[in-house]
């Protein structure tokens, strides 16, 4: 089950070197963890998860599979992209196929790199990004409007479901808001992710500090993180060239590196730990001789469907799923002692997962 987070930003903000940070990272994981080969703009990251290595050790199992994360590096984003501007059509094209968006805005001053806008200031570059989301967004809408007005006059209830979205959505739009904010019905949700509208994705900020200010912020991050607040989102302050730096080095470096800067984790991990945060998802594990592996489902999935992130066989078949949570395997040393202990349930098909359960299912073929 991947997820993908699109990277967006304007010209000089320090998106390219975010990214090149985060395949050089993939890079140095694909010597300890299996790795599909990726684009040149997908970076594919394994999502930082100590737990899984505390998992293998218990169990002795060979190999080590994390759940991972692809941040896409979208291209084309300027002033008039919704118009086709630059690389505008691949822009968006690439943004839908996106599960979130990361925002990179420039929270840094420095003469030696222009700002596209001639000036220092990550609101209004925040601004010009979402404009151009809600100029596209509102375009498509409009395209719809006709088509859709025809169906529902002819009774057509989904039509009518469909358009009422689409008008919501549109005056909220006009009024300079993205649609995220549409209120609807857990019955529309669906429908509503039919539209497909690229302010409708869940927004993560990424603040762009110098260096002096990787651990706490500055004046302008802090102006972002309010504005966070505000819309709902999530916020993350890195300092995109470290983290370039911090990417080539060693373990052993890298540990010297973040005490150095007054760092307990790196920005990346920080930055992939919030994307799954927005996302709403959760891990669960599989643990044995052969393999320890996490798995990444949503928050409130059940059993079966947990299952079926491993294969869709085993949720048509499910039975039930022994289930040890994370502490009681660690503290009981493993599946036996935990067992012994009275600590694994069988749980059956209405089990809400929760996080860090490490399981096993039980399914008819």
């Amino acid at each position: 089950m991947g997820f993908k987070c699109g990277i967006v930003g304007l010209p000089n903000v320090g998106k390219s070197t975010l990214f090149n940070a985060l395949t050089r990272t993939a890079a140095a994981q694909a010597a300890n963890y299996p790795f599909c080969t990726i684009e040149p703009n997908v970076g594919e990251v394994a999502m930082p998860e100590p737990r899984l290595e505390v998992l293998a050790k218990i169990a002795g199992s060979k190999e080590i599979i994390p759940t991972r994360m692809n941040f896409v590096d979208i291209a084309g984003l300027v002033r008039g992209a919704s118009k086709g501007e630059g690389l505008g059509n691949q822009f968006l094209a690439n943004i839908r196929e996106c599960d979130a968006v990361v925002y990179v805005l420039r929270c840094f001053e420095n003469d030696d790199i222009t700002h596209v806008e001639g000036r220092i200031d990550p609101i209004a570059d925040l601004e010009t990004v979402e404009t151009e989301l809600m100029l596209a967004d509102l375009e498509s809408l409009e395209k719809r409007v006709l088509n859709l007005e025809k169906k529902a006059k002819g009774g057509d209830k989904e039509a009518k479901l469909t358009l009422d979205l689409v008008l919501r959505a549109k005056a909220l739009l006009e009024e300079g808001r993205p649609a995220r904010h549409v209120k609807r019905a857990p019955e529309e949700q669906k429908a509503f992710e039919m539209l497909q509208l690229l302010t409708a994705l869940p927004v993560l900020y990424v603040c762009n500090v110098d260096e002096a200010h990787a651990a706490n912020g500055n004046e302008q991050s802090r102006r972002v993180e309010a504005r966070a607040r505000q819309e709902d989102a999530a916020c993350v302050v890195i300092c995109a060239q470290m983290e370039a730096e911090f990417a080539a080095l060693n373990d052993e470096e890298q540990a010297e590196f973040l005490a150095a800067a007054g760092l307990t984790e790196s920005g990346l991990t920080r930055l992939i730990h919030a994307g799954y945060d927005l996302l709403g998802l959760s891990t669960y594990f599989t643990v044995g001789p052969k393999e320890a592996r996490a798995w990444t489902i949503h928050k409130g999935w059940t059993a079966p469907q947990a299952a079926g992130v491993i294969h869709g066989d085993f949720e048509k078949g499910f039975i039930r799923a022994e289930t040890i949570a994370y502490d009681d395997f660690v503290k009981f040393n493993g599946e036996v002692g935990a067992k012994e202990a009275g600590k694994m349930r069988l749980e059956g098909k209405e089990y809400v997962v929760r996080e860090g359960d490490v399981m096993h299912f039980r399914f008819s073929s």
